[in-house]
């Protein structure tokens, strides 16, 4: 079996290289937002799939691990992948869509509110350039709002 490279797979190696990464994420309500840093090296795994490792600060102190891999199913004209961190033990599977140089990737995962409870959520991958990226993550809340609770900004350092 050979899997055929598609133009979304020449989309996801857009990526591939070493980054930097300046976050901000939501600490609560009432608290100011929380700033932290941190790196990602994507390689490729072949011509369909790419695997980013990173690790940064986490809020509150200590360093955080993550793992996500990204490819493309042309028979489900979806993009799929999962994302694993140190600071959690939920396997997050991805399904999602491109639409120009905006990848919208979602998952289900525990409720901010009710960790016994999933729900719905997204991470927004924004390619501004070669050199920059820009992913947001948001969550569904129970009105059917959608409210951003992290925002981080990628740059290329190799």
């Amino acid at each position: 079996m050979h899997a055929e490279e598609q133009a979304e797979h020449r989309w996801l190696k857009r990526i591939l290289g070493d980054w930097s990464m300046e976050a901000s994420c939501s600490m609560g309500p009432d608290q100011p937002p929380g700033q932290f840093k941190g790196k990602e090296t994507v390689r490729a795994l072949g011509d369909v799939w790419v695997i980013g490792e990173g690790e940064g600060e986490m809020p509150g102190g200590g360093i955080g691990r993550n793992v996500i891999t990204l490819g493309y199913d042309p028979q489900r004209q979806r993009f799929v992948g999962t994302f694993v961190g140190s600071m959690m033990t939920h396997l997050w599977v991805y399904d999602g869509e491109l639409n120009g140089d905006v990848l919208t990737l979602n998952a289900q995962g525990p409720s901010f509110n009710d960790p016994t409870k999933l729900s719905h959520y997204q991470d927004i991958v924004t390619l501004r350039s070669d050199d920059e990226r820009i992913l947001t993550s948001q969550v569904k809340g129970d009105d059917g709002q959608w409210t951003q609770f992290m925002t981080a900004t990628y740059r290329r350092t190799r």
